[in-house]
């Protein structure tokens, strides 16, 4: 049993990697439980500290997810259409059968929301759809980084624990 938990943990951890990049899956909280899984197991006693730590690490990166792309738009003269143009682009561009979706579409979604909201202004509708995704790049990386730190961490767990887990 310990040997399958330990195996369905790393496939979370992996998983939650590449959740970090693709917004439809939460990268963070998909590593998060990769590491509850590692505790379940019989050979590595629970730490709490570890666990709460790292949960509190995961809602607050799971807040600024939403947050960071809105300020983005917001911070470069962006309206509340350009807000909603971002959400709704991010989950066209996922669907989207083009390369790199996820990241076009948030842009695209935000330039046409703001022109949505002044079609004379292209300017300042380029500059909004900017500042999205501005916003979107420094949420992946931020969600990318802790998704890392989790693996890592994961990783280290196992490798003091690896003469009771095998």
């Amino acid at each position: 049993m310990d040997v399958a938990l330990l195996i369905l943990g790393f496939i979370c951890m992996i998983v939650g990697v590449f959740g970090s990049f693709l917004p439809v899956l939460p990268g963070q909280s998909i590593c998060w439980l990769g590491l509850v899984l590692l505790y379940f197991t019989s050979a590595i006693e629970a730490n709490y500290w570890i666990l709460g730590i790292t949960l509190v690490i995961t809602v607050l990166i799971s807040v600024l997810d939403c947050v960071i792309p809105a300020k983005g738009t917001k911070k470069f003269g962006g309206s509340s259409y350009g807000i909603w143009g971002t959400n709704i682009g991010l989950i066209v561009g996922i669907f989207a059968p083009i390369p790199f979706g996820f990241i076009i579409g948030p842009f695209v979604g935000a330039f046409i929301g703001e022109l949505m909201y002044d079609y004379k202004d292209h300017g300042r509708a380029l500059k909004a759809a900017t500042g999205s995704f501005i916003g979107f790049l420094a949420s992946s990386f931020m969600k990318f980084v802790v998704c890392m730190m989790f693996l890592g961490l994961y990783v280290w767990i196992v490798w003091e624990h690896k003469s009771t887990l095998f």
